[in-house]
């Protein structure tokens, strides 16, 4: 592909002193082709194969290119100057496609992605290098993290904090996979990857650093949310040293993964319904 050969070149020649100062136009409109490759979802920042996510670390190397040949200048949004090395994202052609992103504080970066159908609801954040599928609910106060990953049909309740993982670029970005409902004030960090189809209770981490009990195939996970699963947060008890300054058990933080419910079914089926 000649953007992925173009972009390895620049790559190459900015570890041998290339910035912004020296960047040639030519530079510049190889990356402004990448950022608009982004933006319809020609490329992307994580792809599955195989059955696993896998980073294009090319992708996330082009991001940071961005950082560092584009100058940073002040810009205009909603009456507000702000500084930064790149615009936001042009907006116009999502109405064509059915997508709603509600005034006052819905912000979406050059170089992301918005599928069709789609709601931004405001205030939320959308940074570069995300991909965000079909019909999927951005709610207020969300934010979605450099290169995340999410799928079609999801809901990311208000208050959802979808970190960004931009670097080592060998690193897979957290990914969101298809229908799947997190809820209000959940947080997925550091390349967790949610299976499709799951639900997710309220103020949730979902990081690799905690453990998933998922109780269906009798097993802990780190790093992944089977596909098809209800998960809340829960604290379990965690040993103490007798010489610690906390007398008897501490608990830390961990992830129980069950079976879905039923009625948790009919209760998405029912919030899918008012929202069409």
């Amino acid at each position: 592909m000649s953007l992925e050969r173009d972009v390895g070149a620049l790559w190459e020649r900015s570890e041998s002193g290339l910035d912004a100062a020296s960047a040639t136009a030519e530079d510049l409109a190889t990356l402004d082709r990448f950022l608009d490759a982004l933006e319809t979802g020609e490329i992307r920042a994580a792809e599955r194969q195989d059955g696993e996510w896998v980073a294009n670390a090319w992708v996330k190397r082009g991001i940071l290119l961005t950082f560092t040949l584009f100058e940073t200048q002040p810009r205009e949004h909603g009456g507000v100057t702000y500084h930064d090395v790149l615009p936001l994202r042009e907006t116009a052609d999502l109405a064509d496609r059915g997508t709603r992103n509600t005034p006052d504080g819905t912000v979406i970066r050059r170089g992301a992605a918005i599928g069709s159908d789609a709601i931004l609801m405001s205030p939320a954040f959308v940074n570069i290098g995300a991909h965000v599928g079909d019909g999927t609910l951005v709610d207020s106060n969300d934010v979605v993290g450099s290169c995340a990953q999410i799928g079609e049909n999801v809901k990311l309740g208000a208050n959802t904090t979808i970190g960004g993982v931009l670097e080592p670029v060998e690193s897979t970005p957290v990914v969101v996979e298809d229908d799947v409902a997190l809820g209000a004030g959940t947080r997925v960090t550091s390349g967790f990857v949610v299976g499709a189809g799951s639900v997710v209770g309220e103020n949730t981490l979902l990081s690799p650093r905690i453990p998933v009990y998922d109780l269906v195939e009798d097993d802990v996970l780190y790093g992944r949310l089977p596909p098809e699963r209800r998960a809340f947060q829960r604290y379990v008890e965690s040993s103490v040293s007798d010489r610690g300054p906390i007398d008897g058990a501490a608990y830390k933080p961990a992830v129980v993964a069950t079976d879905l419910e039923e009625q948790t079914l009919e209760g998405s089926e029912r919030e899918e319904a008012l929202r069409s």
